[in-house]
């Protein structure tokens, strides 16, 4: 006679082999992918596991395995403080993950070089790491090297800059093209009826999150804001002297511009620049990415608006992602998704 209360106990393999006929070995098998069952079997195993709303303990057949999961991130090498923001949560989280048997790193590869960065991709052993999270550009060679780690059992995300072409299985970072469309609303409203030129400074065209933004804000300019004259992009590299060397020649071409978005990083260069150069009016600036350096700009007047997204928030939901496609689980997109935030001199956060 069955106890009342086993209707409220969950399924367990042993269930799962009774209800499907097959050994508790074949379920084992089926439940970690793992070869050599037939197809028949399978699809047998499957209608069980459905029939009796079987829902995987990861983390206790991940303890008894004695599974150590291993992230790693692949990050741009440059002097940018967003990039720094980026490691220092990876480093707070990996402290964090110390206990949950989760293991992160990261490395980083020369900015906007693809090459380098498909070759940071293929060093990577598939035997020991688990997932890999990509910040950089979308070129064949990089896609190429996806598809190695996809074809070895590595899943891929891609962070702040997507790689949609490519075999990656999700994308952490906010809607690009979005975060253009916003800059241009907040510049073209701080401007209201002035006329004038509009500098856009970016990292590369290459980048797509880079390209993306200037999308963005062409589209809303261009609807809402025709009175604005909007310059070819100046790609800075994400080199803050660069940018410097590059804008006095910018404004001696171009004295009337009255707006700037600076839609990557490399925000250090145009502030030497107004630091050194006396202006009669200081042209209206919305920048990206709230660090240390452009808060301190907002707070000085010298930005107008910046435009982020949040790197803790970036990292946990690229290692959240990681670990739910490394165990075969559904993802909460809305937890994952991240938001564009917009920072002015009266809502900094503390």
């Amino acid at each position: 006679m069955k106890h009342p209360d086993d209707t409220l106990s969950n399924p367990t393999i042993n269930d799962i082999a009774r209800v499907a006929e097959v050994s508790l070995a074949t379920v084992d098998r089926v439940l970690n992918a793992r070869p050599g069952v037939r197809e028949v079997t399978v699809r047998k195993v499957n209608e069980a596991i459905a029939e009796l709303g079987y829902v995987r303990d990861t983390a206790a057949a991940n303890l008894a395995r004695g599974r150590v999961y291993h992230f790693t991130f692949i990050l741009p090498s440059n002097e940018n403080e967003f990039i720094a923001l980026l490691e220092a949560q990876i480093e707070l989280l990996a402290r964090g993950l110390r206990h949950e048997r989760t293991k992160l790193s990261f490395v980083r590869v020369a900015a906007f070089d693809p090459m380098a960065l498909a070759a940071a991709i293929n060093a990577i052993d598939p035997a020991l790491v688990d997932g890999v999270a990509i910040f950089g550009p979308e070129t064949p060679s990089v896609r190429d090297s996806i598809a190695h780690l996809k074809a070895n059992g590595v899943t891929v995300v891609s962070l702040v800059s997507d790689i949609p072409s490519s075999e990656r299985d999700n994308y952490v970072g906010v809607d690009n093209v979005a975060a253009g469309r916003t800059a241009a609303q907040l510049l073209g409203r701080f401007l209201g009826n002035a006329t004038g030129k509009i500098l856009v400074l970016t990292g590369s065209m290459l980048a797509r999150d880079h390209l993306e933004r200037r999308l963005g804000f062409d589209e809303v300019m261009a609807r809402d804001f025709a009175h604005l004259d909007v310059l070819a992009s100046l790609e800075g590299r994400d080199d803050p002297d660069l940018i410097q060397r590059l804008l006095p020649d910018a404004f001696a071409d171009n004295p009337d511009i009255i707006g700037i978005y600076s839609s990557a990083a490399g925000n250090d260069g145009l502030l030497r620049h107004f630091n050194t150069h006396a202006m009669a009016r200081r042209p209206v600036v919305v920048a990206h990415e709230l660090t240390p350096l452009s808060r301190d700009a907002l707070a000085r007047g010298c930005f107008d608006a910046v435009i982020s997204q949040d790197a803790g928030h970036l990292v946990r939901s690229a290692v959240r992602i990681m670990r739910a496609n490394s165990d075969g689980m559904p993802i909460n997109l809305a937890q994952e998704r991240i938001r564009i935030d917009i920072y002015l001199k009266e809502n900094m956060a503390l």
